[in-house]
């Protein structure tokens, strides 16, 4: 899958399916389904770390658990978030950090947020310098503090042309595709309209050219985080949860390991 693949897909009117994944075993899992594209996301803050934001992460965090994904990756373009001050002090820091993503992970592209004028910029710059750029409107994790907390951007007129503008502004810096996270549905619908690229969404309806979701939010790993867009697609956590209920029980029981798990 190239980026290429991607635009076609949109101009065909066929939907794009990803998901992010952390590690090998997961992305090897991902890839298999058929998904278009894997999403190194700087989420694993969360859902692997632990941690209360996506903020704390580091390049070399991400380098760390991109180059494991791309590894289980023979498919789908594999494209890994540029974590939070990274790319936003200078032009730079952005191709320095972004080259290093490339050269020692193996994915594809990256993606960054925002869409000012100096983050449209910083992207230009990028693509320029030959790195596949993905862009990320609307609630945006790494300004969460800005954003007073995990909310729906671009409600209200001004809040829509804003957000519309980023959108063509990132466009012409070149991007080949642009998340739009929470935002109202028909603004998403008005967004994907707008771009020759293709969107894709997470909790902004059904008009964009296509989905993402954390995958252990949509595995139901993670059952306490269940905002109003996720739809759990699997309950693994609850069967992860049973078996090892099962093998505790087992051990202590003293029926594993059996005479057939034993070596002669």
């Amino acid at each position: 899958m190239t980026t290429l693949d991607l635009l076609g897909m949109k101009q065909r009117g066929e939907r794009i399916a990803a998901l992010t994944a952390y590690d090998y075993l997961f992305a090897r899992l991902v890839d298999q389904g058929g998904v278009d594209i894997v999403l190194v996301g700087d989420s694993l803050a969360q859902v692997v770390l632990g941690l209360d934001s996506t903020l704390p992460i580091t390049v070399d965090d991400m380098i760390y658990h991109a180059r494991a994904v791309s590894r289980g990756v023979e498919h789908a373009l594999v494209v890994v978030d540029l974590p939070f001050l990274s790319y936003q002090v200078s032009r730079e820091d952005a191709l320095r950090n972004a080259g290093r993503v490339l050269k020692e992970t193996g994915a594809a592209a990256v993606k960054l947020e925002g869409g000012s004028e100096e983050i449209a910029d910083t992207a230009a710059a990028l693509v320029r310098a030959g790195i596949p750029v993905m862009g990320h409107l609307g609630f945006t994790p790494q300004s969460v503090n800005t954003l007073g907390g995990f909310r729906v951007q671009g409600r209200g007129a001004e809040a829509r042309d804003r957000l519309l503008a980023d959108a063509r502004r990132l466009e012409l810096a070149g991007v080949f595709s642009v998340v739009l996270e929470l935002v109202p549905g028909t603004l998403a619908e008005e967004v994907t309209s707008a771009l020759q690229v293709p969107t894709i969404g997470i909790g902004a309806g059904a008009g964009c050219d296509g989905q993402v979701l954390v995958l252990p939010d949509m595995l139901g790993l993670n059952p306490g985080f269940r905002p109003r867009f996720l739809r759990q697609f699997a309950q693994l956590g609850e069967q992860a949860a049973a078996g090892i209920r099962a093998y505790v029980s087992a051990v202590r029981a003293g029926e594993y390991p059996a005479e057939e798990h034993t070596f002669v």
